[in-house]
């Protein structure tokens, strides 16, 4: 009789990009949407139109090691390996978000903000250093949560910072429990509020989650905030993803246990990216004479309309500068 092995797999962690563009409806967010079109909703989307995720190549050839899979989803990876395979308590396993569609920069929040290329030649070490800013660095070990018990949701970003003076537009920050996103840049930025209770919404990706730089001694030039590219972050990285097995200030952000064995239910992450809120500007479209406009900014979606009259195409969004400074973005309708 032949021999009959069977090798039973266990999803280690899954990575779920969700993009509030494509999900809200109009002015309702999509976590507030009855839960039968939430799921209506996601069998409909699908990153894989203008995001790519996939391991650094250091990550491949590890879970190649453990015999683990790695599978691009609709929503966005999912790893998985045996049920009976010992991964070590340290590990930390890296993944790349690279773009697709240059519209991802019309109708997503900071993407105002470029992402540069610093080469620099540091004499101290004989050596040089590349950077690139503006990159977020979402992690299991610093991402924040929502709910409580089965209803817990567990994000990479971290926690939404309080207003700095140097913050930009379309920066999100949290006053009390308020949540609140800059309409202009500042000094002196105007606001308008996203919830009266930042727990009710989920953790966006905002500009806390791009990490401050500790250049080495004697490098100069080198930007505040990003990260360090090597030959396993290219130049075209949007963001980097960083997970390590075990998180001991929060367990639930684990995908191993104490012996190294995946949990039975390995954990989903999830990033959130916010869709851009612009002043809608209402044009004649024989004359090109501006009409009216909307008072607030009104959120851009791909479903439902957050306005009375005609939504903006997801197209180009304008800002509007004193000098360098940006002091309102627009949508221009011509209707």
């Amino acid at each position: 009789m032949a021999e009959r092995i069977v090798s039973g797999y266990k999803r280690l962690f899954e990575i779920r990009l969700l993009h509030h563009y494509w999900l809200d409806e109009g002015a309702t967010v999509f976590d507030l949407l009855p839960a039968a079109r939430r799921d209506t909703r996601l069998l409909s989307y699908d990153i894989r139109s203008f995001l790519a995720i996939h391991p650094t190549a250091a990550v491949a050839k590890t879970l190649d090691g453990f015999h683990g899979v790695c599978k691009d989803t609709a929503l966005g990876l999912v790893v998985a390996v045996p049920t009976d395979a010992l991964l070590p308590t340290d590990a930390v396993f890296e993944f790349l978000v690279t773009l697709r569609s240059s519209a991802f920069f019309n109708y997503t929040a900071l993407t105002l903000r470029p992402q540069n290329i610093y080469e620099l030649y540091n004499t101290a070490d004989n050596k040089t250093y590349r950077y690139n800013d503006n990159v977020p660095l979402l992690s299991n070990s610093t991402g924040a949560s929502r709910g409580t018990a089965a209803n817990k949701s567990l994000y990479l970003s971290k926690e939404i910072p309080a207003l700095a003076s140097d913050d930009q537009v379309e920066s999100l920050f949290q006053t009390g429990n308020v949540l609140l996103q800059l309409t202009g840049d500042q000094p002196g930025a105007a606001t308008q509020q996203l919830a009266a209770s930042a727990s009710d919404l989920p953790v966006f990706v905002h500009q806390g989650d791009v990490p401050a730089i500790t250049p080495p001694a004697g490098l100069a030039g080198v930007p505040p905030r990003g990260i360090l590219l090597s030959d396993q972050i290219a130049d075209d990285v949007f963001a980097v993803i960083r997970l390590s097995a075990i998180r001991s200030d929060n367990d639930d952000f684990s995908f191993v246990d104490a012996n190294g064995r995946a949990k039975t239910n390995g954990p989903v992450f999830q990033i959130r990216f916010k869709n851009r809120s612009t002043v809608w500007q209402y044009f004649n479209k024989g004359s090109g004479v501006m009409e009216s406009a909307e008072a607030q900014p009104l959120p851009l979606t791909y479903f439902g309309n957050a306005g009375t009259k005609q939504k903006p195409s997801e197209g180009l969004v304008k800002a509007v500068k004193q000098g360098a400074k940006v002091t309102q973005l627009i949508s221009e309708v011509y209707v």
